[in-house]
């Protein structure tokens, strides 16, 4: 199997997923109808993604073994929708409407991103450092991070906060290096590298 079908499976449950534990807690709240719309929408729009404009690092051939272990590590995101709705948490007005604006803006920061790396790679083979990758290197990185972080947060426990701490360190991180390391080939690397940021501009930039 390739691991992009295996985050694609992820994505496409994760409403079904959600509609389940709505419908064995019998929790049809408001904060639980939020959850299903940002959730449920951002695995929608991932896998249109997949078809508009696929990431090729995800690309790459896992035994079965890893699939199930992925597919069990990534289930770790349903945490949050667990958390959430079968505790029946009343979720405060102004946290819900945060939650909202960070997923809005997460999904805005990873799509785009992804969608002008792709079609300019797909021109040209060259280093961007313009537009959303102008002050940031991994763009794409700090808005899916920031999307997770509103599900975290509208589930108001401190569990899917550390699974997003457990995620940053060993997955976005480690591919955040290694697109350094492949971008390295370029001459113009060195001085992109001084005047950007791994995943926040640089103070100085």
């Amino acid at each position: 199997m390739k691991l992009n079908q295996i985050i694609n499976l992820h994505k496409g449950l994760t409403p079904l997923v959600v509609v389940i534990l709505m419908l064995i807690y019998k929790n049809f709240s408001l904060p639980a109808y939020v959850y299903l719309s940002l959730h449920g929408t951002y695995g929608i729009l991932w896998l249109l993604k997949e078809r508009i404009f696929p990431d090729p690092y995800f690309k790459e051939e896992i035994n079965l073994s890893t699939s199930l272990a992925g597919f069990i590590f990534l289930g770790s995101y349903w945490i949050a929708p667990y958390i959430l709705i079968s505790s029946q948490k009343l979720v405060p007005i102004p946290v819900i409407a945060i939650c909202i604006s960070l997923n809005i803006f997460g999904v805005f920061l990873h799509f785009a991103s992804d969608a002008q790396k792709f079609f300019t790679l797909k021109l040209q083979k060259e280093l961007i450092k313009d537009g959303f990758f102008k002050n940031i290197r991994n763009t794409n990185y700090l808005g899916e991070i920031i999307i997770y972080l509103s599900f975290a947060l509208l589930s108001l426990n401190i569990i899917p906060f550390l699974i997003l701490a457990i995620f940053f360190f060993i997955v976005f991180l480690p591919r955040m290096y290694k697109k350094d390391k492949s971008l390295s080939k370029y001459k113009a690397f060195k001085e992109y590298k001084n005047k950007s940021g791994l995943l926040f501009p640089k103070m100085n930039g």
